[in-house]
Order: C-alpha cells, then sequence, then structure tokens
C-alpha cells in the first residue's frame, strides 16, 4: 500500500495503542486472510465499480471494504515494525 500523509498520519495516531496490542498478535495478523466469500464479493464490485455499473448501494458497502483493507494494510505495516524491532 502506498503512503499518503493521510495513512502517515492515522499510522502515528494509533501507533501508541497498536503497541500495546500487537505484540502477541503480530504474527497472526501478517497471516490474516479474508474469506473466500468475501473476497469473491470485494471482486465482484470491484469488477463493477471499474465498468461504472455499481449502484449507490454497492458503491457504499464498496467503499467500507476500502475503508477496511486500507485500515487492514497499515495493521499489518505495524505489526511488521513489531516484529523487526522484537528481532
Amino acid at each position: 500500500m502506498r503512503t499518503t500523509p493521510e495513512t502517515d498520519a492515522f499510522d502515528r495516531g494509533v501507533r501508541p495503542v497498536l503497541q500495546i496490542v500487537f505484540p502477541e498478535k503480530a504474527e497472526a495478523i501478517l497471516n490474516f486472510r479474508p474469506d473466500p466469500k468475501l473476497r469473491a464479493r470485494v471482486e465482484e464490485l470491484a469488477g463493477k465499480s471499474t465498468e461504472g455499473r455499481l449502484s449507490e448501494t454497492e458503491r457504499a458497502e464498496y467503499e467500507g471494504y476500502v475503508r477496511a483493507n486500507k485500515f487492514i494494510a497499515i495493521l499489518r505495516r505495524q505489526a511488521r515494525r513489531i516484529l523487526v524491532s522484537a528481532s
């Protein structure tokens, strides 16, 4: 995931909390994969978005998945940092 000023700021803002929660869970965060049904739904919505065929409800759903994906990417980046600093 490419970083932006917004993601960098969010990252810095949540880092202290994540350092409390993550040490025992960093590996699990890095190994997390969404279930196949969810991945299929996101791929379906992504395709419809590319084609300009999303309904308003689908667009809202897709935007929620995009935000969740950004959040998970930030969690993974923090988990990697924690594992690197622990070794």
